[in-house]
């Protein structure tokens, strides 16, 4: 566990509980989704106010025992680093946390040295897609 320094230029990628805990973890170091991304490096993680309704999700939870409805929800939990993004394999189950089945016809983000925050922070501006930047308003740099 670590204090970050916020940086309002880091993008957030809202993740679901347990995911962003296994992600923590670093058991989960393959995020999986429907789209690619050109994002690379540190990323915010951001725990979604909704838990995920899948039945990998409680299974996954339950087989590494992470009690999940304990868990932050709607708080920056921690970073991680964004190195790779690729078609999804049926190889990445295990790295994903999920069946093979789910892995088709959806990308696999590669993450790496996730760091838990020392303690879950609120963001600024709640998300509006799939990135989003809890420190400033949309389309703003500073």
């Amino acid at each position: 566990m670590t204090d970050f320094p916020l940086d309002s230029n880091v993008p957030a990628l809202g993740i679901r509980q347990p995911w962003v805990e296994l992600i923590l973890r670093g058991i989960k170091t393959i995020e999986v989704r429907s789209l690619d991304t050109r994002v690379r490096g540190t990323i915010y993680l951001y725990a979604a106010k909704k838990l995920s309704q899948i039945p990998a999700a409680l299974e996954a939870a339950r087989h590494h025992g992470v009690d999940w409805p304990s868990l932050p929800v709607g708080l920056l939990v921690g970073t991680a680093e964004l190195c790779l993004t690729r078609p999804a394999t049926a190889g990445d189950a295990r790295a994903a946390c999920v069946p093979k089945a789910f892995l088709k016809q959806q990308f696999a983000w590669e993450l790496r040295s996730p760091v838990r925050f020392a303690r879950p922070t609120p963001v600024r501006f709640l998300p509006y897609g799939v990135w989003f930047y809890p420190f400033r308003r949309r389309g703003d740099r500073t």
